[in-house]
């Protein structure tokens, strides 16, 4: 357990390891990462009284796994951004191994945070599936996002259902027709995943309404469901495990996407489409969205994946791992979700260098922070592009494949089957790459670890002509309460 006052008395070492982290060459220039330590899902993400707030898994005094805060970052304009202290601690005996991840919802001039505690049992041998783990719902609500309120317990493991296993956890808050419902992550007694959801009419007391599921089994356990509506449609978003590679589909070890759903609370009808996956690149988990002020529909994700063959110790050493993806927003049309990145990123612009495809000869950076738009005129044509020495993407009969080398760390290869490559949008920052394939069709994303940040963008085979713009980027900015060396 990590209270408030356990905190404090670590916090001399964040000033090393804040040193530590400002001279890695792979500190990211503009994605969240952690201040220090261990990050993982974003949380509680939710913008109030016009200021965004990022909360997120973390490991402040360790660049590994270990007991879960949930760190705080807030901002106006995702360019400047305020490093906050702690938000929630495990602090009470229902949350006393990790503050796991959960969600906000803002009403009624103020915000509800419900998430999961976790407890882990040792007094005997356990299997940490049926037994031995308890995985608390617990609800708080706080005035201005900053402080957080007295904690409620809302759900134990006995409240959930019955054919449940231990695994029942990441609370989201829907709301329809005046009523609450809660969307949980499960695995059941036989190990197939599913959701579970439950109504309010207050958000503090709550009760089982049904198992939401598809007709075959698909994958042992579902995490991080998210469930809104988008341009019409509703949408049920889960990080399903145990599903086997099929092709282009499912190439990592556990999966994030969504299902296009059709839901009648009222009459308990609930029918499932087609699973697709958010990203086809190698590191995105754990991805949540809200709703801002303006209206838009915004998707964070974990820059990671727990249980990979693949590693991000490049920057242990420097006492700092894990990192945010780019905040994303969504639209839904023709059948899919649509990804795109905020307008807001736009003004880390510099450098401008525009030219047509035949003429571009190459682009020399010194930190690899650039963003890479390409318009393609035979949308059928092969390509190669050398984005790094031993990092390439290629095009070639429907497919497209990212392809890593030793910068990989593990990472080889993940490809998209597409109709065409009609263009794509490459945001390459110090140890990242995410791509926008389409006007945001598809998307690859991956970690990246080069032996030195000076590299050249070319293309080895450009196959057609057409416009590239490429700009050089900037970086955010951070101030804050926290300690700085």
């Amino acid at each position: 357990m990590m209270n408030r006052e356990e905190y404090e008395k670590q916090k001399p070492d964040f000033l090393y390891m804040r040193e530590s982290v400002k001279n890695d060459p792979n500190r990211l220039h503009f994605h969240l990462m952690p201040p220090t330590g261990w990050m993982n899902d974003p949380n509680g993400l939710c913008q109030f009284r016009g200021i965004y707030h990022i909360y997120f898994q973390y490991t402040p005094f360790l660049a590994g796994w270990g007991t879960k805060l949930w760190g705080h970052y807030t901002t106006e304009d995702w360019l400047h951004f305020e490093e906050c202290e702690p938000f929630l601690f495990p602090d009470c005996a229902w949350d006393r191994d990790g503050v796991y991840s959960g969600s906000a919802f803002v009403q009624d001039g103020q915000i509800h945070y419900f998430y999961t505690g976790n407890v882990k049992l040792t007094d005997q041998p356990y299997d940490y599936i049926m037994e031995g783990r308890e995985q608390n719902t617990i609800h708080f609500v706080s005035a201005d996002g900053m402080q957080a309120g007295e904690k409620h317990l809302v759900m134990t493991n006995g409240d959930y259902s019955s054919g449940m296993s231990k695994h029942v956890r990441d609370p989201k808050i829907y709301c329809e027709k005046g009523r609450y419902y809660m969307i949980q992550g499960a695995r059941d007694a036989s190990s197939r995943g599913c959701a579970l959801l439950f109504v309010s009419e207050d958000l503090k007391s709550w009760s089982y309404l049904d198992r939401i599921q598809t007709q075959e089994p698909f994958g042992y356990m579902w995490e991080c469901p998210d469930l809104f509506e988008l341009d019409g449609h509703k949408l049920l978003m889960v990080c399903p495990q145990g599903l086997s590679q099929d092709g282009h589909k499912y190439q990592n070890v556990y999966q994030c996407g969504y299902f296009p759903a059709e839901l009648d609370f009222e009459k308990r009808e609930y029918r499932l489409g087609a699973f697709c996956e958010l990203d086809k690149g190698f590191d995105i988990y754990a991805a949540q969205t809200f709703q801002d002020e303006r209206g838009r529909r915004i998707l964070i994700g974990w820059m990671g994946i727990p249980d990979a063959d693949y590693d991000n110790d490049a920057t242990v050493a420097y006492d700092w791992i894990h990192a945010l993806t780019m905040p994303r927003v969504l639209t839904f049309r023709e059948g899919r979700l649509i990804q795109q990145p905020m307008e807001e990123m736009k003004r880390l612009r510099q450098e401008k260098r525009m030219t047509a495809i035949q003429s571009f000869d190459s682009w020399n950076t010194s930190d690899c922070c650039f963003e890479m738009s390409v318009q393609r005129e035979d949308v059928e044509a092969s390509m190669i592009l050398q984005l790094r020495e031993d990092v390439t993407l290629t095009y070639r009969e429907h497919v497209l494949a990212l392809e890593l080398g030793k910068s990989g760390h593990g990472r080889k290869r993940r490809t998209v089957w597409l109709q065409s490559l009609r263009s794509f949008t490459v945001f390459s920052d110090t140890s990242s790459i995410e791509i926008f394939i389409n006007d945001g069709e598809e998307v690859m994303t991956t970690r990246v670890y080069s032996d030195t940040l000076s590299q050249t963008v070319r293309f080895l085979q450009s196959g057609t002509d057409g416009a590239v713009c490429v700009y050089r980027l900037g970086s955010f900015s951070y101030r804050g309460t926290l300690p700085t060396a």
